[in-house]
């Protein structure tokens, strides 16, 4: 045949194109193209099918993919066609395209249930943006850059594949990696699958009674109690199936503890259908019954709960942790929880996986996500890798265009910042949702890394029950009205499939209804809400006081933290601090704070207590009085030459974890209180650089540490170490808001101490450590007072002595009666008053220092108050605004103790709207009034 002339040179070579468009023209009009092209095409018509029949219509695929073979046989002496520019350009074209599948598939996927979002155009994903045509699709090209097949493969069939596997129900996100290991996982594991999981008929039944199980509790509850806010899950009943596959998948991948943090959305549907939460005590909640014996107790959407689930890999314990209605501020409590129980368990980071469950609209705009992230890969807070999930209802509140919410195109972005990878996924799709699953759990077990999981679902009723969400949202409600439910899609698909019949989806539905029938009249099954045992009963704390420490094992403890390696070359200033302390620890020299401290922390190591401290420059101390971490100054490598002498003071001590933290007081402060939850028996602290950058931290602050044991029972010995002092410094690091603390404290939930001198915080730190009531300890800490001559102590104070609530003067009884006037004062205030009174030789005043503000020392004071029988009048002075500082707090507790109201004054500084003044010509001024008004003027 004509058709099989190899010398006719234009049936060769790149012409496929042109081959295409003669052949358009023919099909359009024969006369159109010359007599030869209309002898080839007519000749063609001859040509038998692909199945051995004839036909006269020739398709125009097969007419293209014959001539496209005939261009592909290279003429003697010719080169092969896949070395020819032409085709070699279109290689590159190709793998230009796939490359662009790889990195913006996903926005042309098919996310979102209701399908009212307009798709955004994505020409990339065209080939002809490429330059490749129509008849290019019949080509075969080389696909060794993807992982479809070995063989080569037809743009047609590479482009479905694309497709197939970025641009369905479930899309990745990950070519931003910078680890090309990485990367090259995600190609492989989803390009070989086409982003599908190979599922059972037994795993879809599973599926389903998961669906039935979330849809069930949700329609139960709706009927059952009307109008009653549980923030229901409906729309997005695949997070139940989600989350069951974290538990039971990641069971079979060496995870045995799970710790969830979530906000309200679904939490009720969590607690019962994968925490374990007995429905009973749910329905009790509905019904205002109290199940354990708070002193607050908290709304049912708020509480957590711990259980045990049976997987066919072994049991997998579940906790989902407490959170208040403060969105995100959770994420970084179950960070520190998962990394608290990894090692008090020893196990490593993979087998105990933290789960955060967003919101979309929070997910980008809450800035603790950002600050909790950004702690994942960091040396003293990472947990191995964490899967966040992004519950995307499509509206936040009442706001449902993206460009009002955010300012990027996915909610998951804030992701990308720490190289995380996002897969998103069509709520109703559950098997993708599995899929997508099982990837990010596999992924986190190989390369220990957060992975993002956004399930794009929607809200069925409002923000909570009682709202009406059309008022604001009529186009999506309408479309939400018409939606039957993803049980009800997947459902439908298995009978389709055969892997059930209408009679077993019925039948599940009406079984799991039967069993919360019987658990209406169940008992409640626990005695706690969060599955500890943990109970309520709050009551002003007396500490016990720790046995002592000997003056020998403390001088021994003292050699040990000031011993520096052979061949250690130390910096000037600090080996002159290192100096000092082997003085202190020989008795030759008085001890200053940060030796205090060390041998605090060295006291409890050495028992076997575990010590954490981290914060802002907490190893060297932002006033560099610490210096619990020395720095070789000869070193040569970045990772080398550091040495931390508390981390070997015995043998079996107990750790000692010290850590710079990220500039972030809300997210590490999360951290450490999480972290205190689960670590009991360890002395945990957090460090503020400043006092006042607590401020960044309030939040966590009045709902975990001031309120946590009375709402929920939870227990936290966490310890503040908050630097506060008039210095002259300006306002804004001179004040750690006492006041605030102070306004929090109430039937004994916090410690509240200014302490004055190294003893004080030396038995404080001990107490906090070893007593038997774990209660936050906020600890106002000095600055000036790190080095003021007066503010040292004796070994002899240390082994022999213990922490008073109230520091008092030694006088003899004629001494005593010579007082007509006491100055009670908390803090740096006592030197400064002390000073005034020595150049005043005013010996009729006395000075009382409060060194513990909460629980509030009323019989000590009471006490002092009677070694004065000439007392006329009673004076509080402090170096804070009178609006600020204790003053308030004490006023109505002194009242109390003097009984006299016209002996009880204030003196220091009036109300301001500052916390100090911003010259130090105005402090030295204020100063100097308020103690000229207490003790009068200075002798010259």
């Amino acid at each position: 045949m004509m058709i099989e002339n190899r010398n006719a040179s234009f049936l060769f070579g790149g012409n496929a194109p042109y081959v295409e468009e003669q052949y358009d023209a023919y099909l359009a009009d024969r006369s159109a193209v010359s007599e030869e092209w209309r002898g080839y095409f007519d000749a063609l018509q001859a040509v038998p099918a692909v199945d051995g029949s004839s036909s006269a219509d020739v398709a125009h695929s097969r007419v293209v993919s014959r001539f496209v073979e005939l261009a592909k046989q290279a003429r003697p002496g010719e080169r092969p066609v896949r070395e020819r520019p032409g085709f070699i350009r279109k290689q590159l074209a190709v793998q230009a395209m796939i490359l662009a599948y790889r990195m913006v598939g996903t926005r042309h996927a098919r996310f979102d249930p209701l399908r009212w979002m307009e798709p955004v155009p994505v020409p990339d994903l065209i080939p002809t943006y490429y330059g490749l045509s129509q008849a290019d699709l019949k080509t075969k090209f080389d696909p060794s850059d993807t992982n479809f097949s070995d063989e080569d493969m037809t743009l047609e069939d590479m482009v479905e594949a694309l497709s197939e596997t970025y641009c369905g129900t479930l899309g990745a996100e990950f070519m931003y990696l910078a680890d090309p290991g990485q990367r090259n996982w995600w190609q492989m594991r989803l390009e070989s699958t086409r982003s599908k999981a190979a599922l059972t008929a037994s795993d879809k039944r599973h599926i389903l009674e998961k669906l039935t199980a979330a849809e069930g509790l949700e329609k139960y509850l709706h009927s059952r109690y009307v109008g009653q806010k549980r923030f229901s899950l409906e729309g997005g009943e695949s997070l139940i199936v989600l989350l069951d596959e974290l538990v039971s998948y990641g069971a079979s991948q060496g995870i045995r503890h799970a710790i969830l943090g979530m906000a309200h959305r679904g939490r009720l549907n969590v607690l019962v259908n994968i925490a374990g939460k007995p429905a009973a005590a749910l329905f009790d909640e509905f019904d205002g019954k109290k199940s354990v014996d708070l002193l607050a107790g908290d709304v049912k959407y708020h509480k957590g709960f711990t259980g045990t689930i049976a997987t066919e890999a072994g049991p997998a314990e579940v906790t989902v942790a407490f959170n208040p209605s403060h969105l995100e501020i959770v994420n970084p409590v179950v960070q520190g929880m998962a990394r608290a129980r990894a090692e008090a368990l020893g196990l490593g980071s993979g087998a105990v996986l933290p789960i955060e469950i967003h919101g979309d609209a929070s997910m980008s705009g809450q800035g603790i996500v950002m600050e909790t992230m950004n702690l994942s890969n960091t040396r003293g807070y990472g947990t191995g890798g964490t899967i966040h999930i992004v519950v995307n209802n499509q509206v936040g509140f009442t706001t449902s265009r993206p460009q009002d919410a955010r300012s990027s195109f996915y909610c998951t972005d804030i992701a990308k910042m720490i190289e995380a990878p996002v897969l998103h996924v069509n709520g109703d799709d559950p098997e993708a949702v599995v899929a997508a699953t099982r990837m990010a759990i596999d992924f986190r077990a190989v390369f220990g890394r957060s992975v993002v999981i956004e399930l794009v679902c929607f809200r069925r009723h409002g923000h909570q029950e009682q709202d009406t969400p059309s008022i604001t949202q009529p186009l999506m409600y309408r479309s939400i009205s018409g939606h039957p439910g993803v049980r009800s899609l997947y459902a439908s698909k298995l009978v389709d499939e055969q892997v059930v019949s209408a009679e077993d989806v019925e039948r599940l539905g009406m079984d799991y209804r039967a069993r919360l029938d019987a658990a209406q009249g169940d008992a409640v099954h626990q005695a706690s809400d969060d599955g500890q045992g943990v109970a309520a009963s709050l009551q002003v704390l007396l500490a016990e006081t720790p046995a002592a420490v000997p003056l020998t094992q403390l001088q021994a403890l003292g050699q040990r933290i000031t011993h520096v390696p052979d061949h250690f070359s130390l910096h000037p200033l600090v080996e002159k601090v290192i100096a000092a302390r082997r003085e202190m620890a020989a008795g030759t020299r008085a001890l200053d704070w940060g030796m205090a401290e060390h041998l605090a922390y060295a006291s409890l190591l050495s028992a076997g207590v575990n010590v954490r401290l981290s914060g802002q420059d907490s190893e060297r101390g932002t006033f560099s009085h610490r210096h619990a971490v020395l720095h070789d100054q000869k070193r040569v490598a970045r990772d080398q030459g550091f040495h931390t002498p508390l981390a070997h003071v015995a043998d079996g001590q107990g750790t000692f974890a010290i850590a710079n933290s990220t500039l972030s007081e809300a997210g590490v402060l999360g951290f450490e209180y999480g972290y205190s939850l689960e670590r009991q028996d360890s002395l945990v602290l957090w460090e503020a650089q400043f006092g006042d950058f607590a401020n960044g931290a309030q939040v966590v602050i009045d709902n975990f540490l001031s309120a946590g044991e009375a709402k929920w029972g939870q227990r936290s010995g966490i310890t503040l170490l908050l630097p506060h002092g008039q210095e002259g410094q300006g306002p804004e690091h001179a004040s750690a808001r006492l006041e605030r603390y102070l306004q929090l404290c109430a039937q004994g939930n916090m410690r509240v101490a200014q302490p004055t001198t190294p003893a004080q915080i030396y038995h404080l730190l001990r107490e906090q450590a070893l007593g038997q009531d774990h209660v936050p300890l906020i600890v106002m800490t000095p600055k000036s007072l790190l080095r003021h001559p007066d503010a040292v102590s004796s070994l002899d104070a240390l082994a022999n002595g213990k922490f008073e609530p109230v520091l008092t003067e030694p006088r003899t009884q004629a001494e005593a009666e010579k007082v007509d006037t006491l100055i009670l004062c908390s803090g740096k205030v006592y030197f400064e008053l002390l000073a005034r009174r020595r150049k005043a030789g005013k010996d009729n005043i006395a000075l009382l220092r409060v060194e513990q503000l909460y629980p509030f020392p009323d019989l000590e004071i009471a006490n002092e108050l009677a070694r004065y029988p000439n007392l006329k009048h009673v004076v509080w002075c402090q170096e804070e605004s009178k609006n600020q500082g204790a003053w308030t707090f004490v006023m109505e507790r002194m009242l109390d103790i003097v009984k006299v109201p016209g002996m009880l004054r204030y003196i220091g500084p009036e109300a301001a709207a500052s916390t100090a003044p911003g010259y130090a010509s105005m402090h030295t001024a204020r100063l100097d009034s308020f103690l000229q008004a207490a003790i009068g003027d200075a002798r010259e």
